[in-house]
């Protein structure tokens, strides 16, 4: 059975542009994992600073392998705590991961509910 995972991201004001730039830059990473079936980036269209991730698998082991994967941890890079906390200091002359748009992230899970057609 199909499930689905969101990531619903809190986005810093005016870092919008830049969370889709960095999705863009890494599309495709995630479609030849097992069990993946699809991914969309929602942004919002009224007053809310969340994007959502919103992406479809088999089933929970293939997330899950996907998140133990060495893809998932290359495209996650730099978003530990220490990571986030160094590239915010702004250091003169420091490199690393560019410092990130989010303040705030949940993942949340959903299974799709078969309903029955209308008769």
């Amino acid at each position: 059975m199909t499930v689905v995972k969101i990531n619903a991201i809190t986005v810093r004001e005016g870092s919008g542009d830049e969370l889709a730039r960095r999705f863009a830059k890494r599309t495709g990473a995630v479609d030849d994992a097992d069990g993946f079936e699809g991914f969309e980036l929602l942004q919002p269209t009224d007053h809310r600073d969340v994007w959502l991730v919103v992406t479809r698998w088999r089933d929970e082991p293939s997330f899950e392998a996907w998140v133990a994967s060495p893809a998932f941890a290359h495209g996650h890079r730099g978003e530990t705590g220490r990571d986030r906390a160094n590239s915010e200091e702004g250091d003169a002359g420091a490199t690393g991961p560019p410092p990130p748009v989010g303040t705030h992230s949940e993942l949340w899970s959903f299974d799709i509910v078969d309903l029955p057609a209308p008769t």
